[in-house]
């Protein structure tokens, strides 16, 4: 069995962590990757907290592994997410979008584990400073809000700087990218475009088609001028807000052509003038398949890589 020290950390079977998408990683779809062996996150994105709580009503209904909360510090209800993670008592909880120091310590006295999303080095050396049990490590190849440094060069670079388990994210759909990250230094994975197209998850059915009809080059990267970029499915929106972009528009113009887009894409299936967020492997992604079945053939995959490694090894 493959058992790293995230698994310890967050008493998980396997080291898989499944992202906290907003309107897609709801409390079904996490509860199904914890039942799996991984760690569920519910995405709280820009939710009050009283959408929130219902979340989490669901997922204590269907499982009683752990599971975690990504709260996304850009939103207008981030301080009442995180009041409500200390009232719930929630076991992990994952931050995006920001740097979340002013509340690990207060998180860490409730015994809740902090793992923050890191897009570089610097910011990952802060967080183990400010007591952060862990690091994601995203990359730009992920899906949404994401940083300028690829997973393969940036992975290993915050191994090197830290003392902290780090999480990989950005680029891995299969047993291949999991062994790739573990080989990088990477205590485990965190994986949201695969799991998009999962039975459980509740998004629209044209959301998850929009990522089995993708190829390699159909991701590309929006908002780069507003500071923050989000890699998306090239389409209508897209192509409008890039032209945009190019025609110098200020930044509240670019916010206001994207409010509301990604509920658009994901509650009404509106994936033309919708923000469809997703990772460069969406054209891995060939089927909808059970969470069970997306994590049981990472694994079974990694075994069969690691053979296939150390048979070159031996001759």
């Amino acid at each position: 069995m493959i058992k790293t020290k995230i698994c310890s950390l967050l008493n998980i079977k396997y080291p898989i962590l499944q992202g906290g998408m907003a309107w897609i990683a709801t409390g079904e779809l996490a509860a199904a990757v914890s039942n799996a062996g991984g760690l569920g996150i519910i995405g709280s994105g820009n939710a009050p907290a009283e959408i929130i709580r219902e979340e989490i009503s669901k997922i204590r209904n269907y499982t009683d592994k752990p599971f975690a909360i990504n709260v996304m510090l850009l939103s207008p209800f981030a301080e009442e997410i995180i009041q409500l993670i200390y009232e719930e008592k929630i076991p992990v909880v994952t931050f995006g979008a920001g740097n979340p120091s002013k509340y690990i310590k207060k998180l860490k006295e409730e015994s809740i584990k902090v793992i923050p999303i890191v897009p570089s080095v610097a910011l990952a050396k802060r967080m183990e400073m400010a007591g952060a049990d862990g690091v994601i490590v995203e990359g730009t190849e992920a899906g949404g809000h994401i940083g300028e440094t690829t997973t393969m060069a940036l992975v290993p670079q915050v191994v090197d700087a830290v003392k902290i388990p780090v999480i990989a994210a950005g680029g891995i759909a299969d047993g291949r990218g999991f062994v790739s990250a573990l080989a990088l230094g990477a205590q485990g994975v965190q994986m949201g475009t695969v799991f998009v197209c999962s039975k459980e998850c509740t998004v629209h059915n044209n959301y998850k088609n929009a990522i089995l009809k993708a190829g390699d080059r159909s991701t590309s990267i929006s908002g780069k001028s507003t500071g923050h970029p989000v890699r998306m499915i090239k389409n209508k929106l897209y192509r409008e807000f890039i032209n945009l972009e190019k025609n110098g528009v200020s930044v509240n113009e670019l916010e206001k052509l994207g409010e509301g887009s990604l509920r658009k894409a994901c509650m009404e299936g509106d994936v033309v003038t919708g923000t469809v967020m997703a990772g460069q492997i969406s054209g891995m992604v060939k089927e909808i398949k059970t969470v069970k079945d997306i994590i049981d053939g990472i694994i079974e995959e990694s075994y069969e890589v690691i053979k296939k490694i150390s048979k070159i090894v031996e001759e």
